[in-house]
């Protein structure tokens, strides 16, 4: 005899009684199948692929974050850079100021002390007029102002060595025009040049009317 100690005691019984049927034969398995019917247990799992997408989407969401951070740093840096570098800029344009306006005050100073020799330089250098028209320019500029460049007229108000009125139409070769002889005798040198042709020319007019 067979031992049957290893199965379920539904499961032999119910193979006897598919045997032992009068006059049918049921297959065991059929038989088994049709008898054996254990209770389901439903567990709530996430389902195939579930786990890895949602593992997935954690990372791209750590990714995405972790690029933003990074092109934060790198705005920010870039800013920093930005701003160091406007601040370079004008430290470089304020230094280049400082030092244009200390020359022009030297330069200022110097054709102070000596406006005679620089309206001869750029008498011939500007405009080709030699000693004999500097002559001219010389006995004319005395008589206006004494080649002082804060000469002013008390009555008409003119203004400076070659004794512009108004005095502000010497701007037009420089906002300085107030302070710097340069910016006088360049003025004063054109003027004469348009209105009387050379210096012995507005010196000859001065002579005759008392003024040029």
């Amino acid at each position: 005899m067979h031992r049957l100690a290893h199965h379920r005691p539904a499961v032999v019984a119910a193979s006897l009684v598919a045997v032992l049927s009068a006059g049918t034969v049921v297959p065991l398995a059929a038989a088994a199948d049709s008898t054996l019917s254990e209770p389901s247990v439903a567990i709530d799992a996430p389902a195939i692929g579930q786990v890895p997408a949602m593992a997935s989407g954690a990372a791209a969401a750590l990714e995405d974050r972790t690029a933003a951070e990074r092109a934060r740093a790198a705005q920010d840096k870039a800013e920093r850079q930005a701003e160091k570098a406007a601040r370079q800029k004008a430290k470089r344009a304020e230094a280049a100021r400082s030092a244009a306006a200390e020359q022009t005050a030297r330069s200022a100073a110097r054709s102070a002390a000596d406006p005679r020799s620089l309206a001869a330089s750029m008498a011939a250098e500007h405009h080709g007029w030699g000693a004999d028209q500097f002559a001219c320019l010389d006995s004319l500029w005395a008589k206006e102002s004494e080649w002082n460049h804060t000469a002013q007229n008390p009555s008409s108000g003119a203004y400076g060595i070659p004794q512009s009125l108004p005095g502000d139409k010497m701007s037009s070769h420089g906002s300085d025009w107030r302070t710097n002889p340069a910016t006088q005798i360049s003025w004063g040198l054109d003027y004469i040049s348009q209105v009387y042709g050379t210096p012995c020319g507005a010196w000859g007019h001065s002579q005759s009317v008392g003024w040029y």
